[in-house]
C-alpha cells in the first residue's frame, strides 16, 4: 500500500466521522493539523503505531486501510437508476468498488497499464444540445463506429480510450454507472437490460467520463431518455448521436409520411437493426427534424416497448469483460492473487470464475 492510498483512506474515514483535520490531530496527539494534511496527501507516511491509533479511535478495521481490493475515498460514482433503494445502492457500490479496485491493483502488475492521458470533450454546461449532438456524430466518425455503432462502442472505449467496461449483475432498478478514479475510468452496465438500454446507457456514461472535469455528474441520476437536468439532456443528445449518427439513419429513408401503424413498425425494425430502443430512435429523429414532435407524441408508448415484442428476448452478454478476465487470469497465474481470493472479490464460487474465463475465451490459470 502506498502512502497516498492510506492517506486517502484516512481522509475518507475522517470525513465520514465528520471530523476536521484539527479534530483528528487532537485525537492522535499531533501538535497541529498540518501533520494530518501531510498524511492525507501522502507527503508523510503513517507509522504502524499511528495506524493502530487511527483504527482504535475511528473504529475501522485494519483491512479498511490495508486491503488493496477496496475503494475508499478514491472513486467517484454516478449511478443511473429507476427508483433504486438508496441503502441497497450504497451496498452495491461497495461491491462494485471491490471489482474496480482489484482491476486497478492487478492490471499494472501484469503489464496492462491504463493510458497516461485522458480524452475529453470540449463541452460545458453552457453548450447547446446541437453542439452535444455534433460531438456525438464526430465521435462516431472519428472512431469509425460504422453503420451499427452500438456493436463497436464498448471495444472502442476499451481499446482506444482505456475505459474499463464491465457487464454486471445489478440490484433492481440500477441501469449502470460511471466511475472516475485518479488513474482509471470505468463504466458498469446492467447486463440483463434489453440491448437497446445497454447501448444507450453505455454511450450516456461515456459522455460523463469525457466531460467529468467540466461538468461532473450527480451521484444519483434517474435513467431517462428525454428530459432531466441539463447535463443529463446533453448526455442524452450526445449518446443518441453516437449510436444513431445521420449517416447510419440515412439508409432508412424518409419518416415523415408514414402512417401511425407503418411508423411503429419501422421504428421497431430499425431499432432492432441499430441495437437501440425504438423510443430512443424516435426522439433522435425528432431532434434531427426528420420526424415531428406531434407525430412522436401520438404513438402509444406500449407499441414501442421492447421494440414491439411482448417480452424482451435478448441474450445477456458475458459477465464482466474480456480485459477484466484477462487481467484476473494472468494475476492468478503469476501468483499475485489466489483463485479463492479472486472468487471472494467477485462474489462468485470458483466454478463461477471459471465460467467467466471460458465465456471470454481466457485460458484457465495454471493454479487450477
Amino acid at each position: 500500500m502506498t502512502a497516498t492510498l492510506i492517506g486517502a483512506r484516512i481522509r475518507a474515514l475522517r470525513q465520514k466521522n465528520q471530523l476536521s483535520q484539527e479534530d483528528l490531530a487532537r485525537l492522535m496527539g499531533f501538535k497541529d493539523r498540518q501533520t494530518i494534511s501531510a498524511i492525507e496527501t501522502g507527503v508523510r507516511r503513517v507509522t504502524a503505531e499511528e495506524l493502530v491509533q487511527v483504527v482504535e479511535k475511528l473504529g475501522a478495521p485494519l483491512d479498511y486501510f490495508t486491503d488493496p481490493f477496496r475503494l475508499v475515498g478514491e472513486g467517484r460514482f454516478s449511478w443511473r437508476h429507476e427508483g433504486a433503494d438508496t441503502h441497497q445502492l450504497e451496498e452495491y457500490e461497495h461491491r462494485a468498488g471491490r471489482w474496480i479496485a482489484a482491476f486497478r491493483n492487478l492490471a499494472p502488475r501484469v503489464e496492462r497499464r491504463t493510458p497516461l492521458l485522458r480524452r475529453t470533450l470540449g463541452l460545458t454546461r453552457g453548450s447547446s444540445y446541437e453542439t452535444a449532438m455534433e460531438a456525438g456524430e464526430r465521435f462516431a466518425a472519428d472512431f469509425e463506429l460504422g453503420s451499427v455503432p452500438a456493436t463497436r462502442l464498448a471495444s472502442v472505449m476499451e481499446r482506444d480510450l482505456g475505459i474499463l467496461v464491465l457487464m454486471v449483475e445489478t440490484r433492481r432498478g440500477i441501469s449502470g454507472a460511471a466511475c472516475r478514479l485518479p488513474e482509471l475510468d470505468v463504466v458498469l452496465i446492467a447486463r440483463h437490460e434489453v440491448v437497446g438500454r445497454r447501448s444507450f446507457d453505455l454511450a450516456h456514461e461515456l459522455f460523463h467520463l469525457l466531460t467529468w472535469d467540466t461538468m461532473p455528474p450527480e451521484h444519483l441520476e434517474e435513467a431517462l431518455e428525454t428530459g432531466g437536468r441539463r447535463v443529463e439532456q446533453l448526455a442524452n443528445n450526445f449518446a443518441g448521436a453516437v449510436l444513431m449518427p445521420r449517416t447510419a439513419l440515412d439508409r432508412f429513408g424518409d419518416w415523415r409520411h408514414s402512417s401511425e401503424q407503418e411508423l411503429v413498425a419501422r421504428l421497431n425494425a430499425a431499432g432492432d437493426e441499430l441495437h437501440v430502443t425504438a423510443s430512443a430512435l424516435m426522439w433522435r429523429l425528432v431532434a434531427l427534424r426528420r420526424l415531428t414532435k406531434s407525430a412522436a407524441r401520438a404513438l402509444p408508448p406500449e407499441t414501442l416497448r421492447n421494440n414491439g415484442r411482448e417480452f424482451a428476448d435478448d441474450v445477456a452478454p458475458a459477465l464482466f469483460s474480456k480485459p477484466f478476465a484477462e487481467v484476473a487470469g494472468l494475476a492468478i497465474d503469476r501468483g499475485h492473487v489466489s483463485m479463492r481470493r479472486m472468487a471472494g472479490v467477485l462474489d462468485l464460487p470458483v466454478e463461477g470464475v471459471m465460467e467467466v474465463f471460458a465465456a471470454h475465451g481466457v485460458p484457465a490459470p495454471v493454479e487450477l
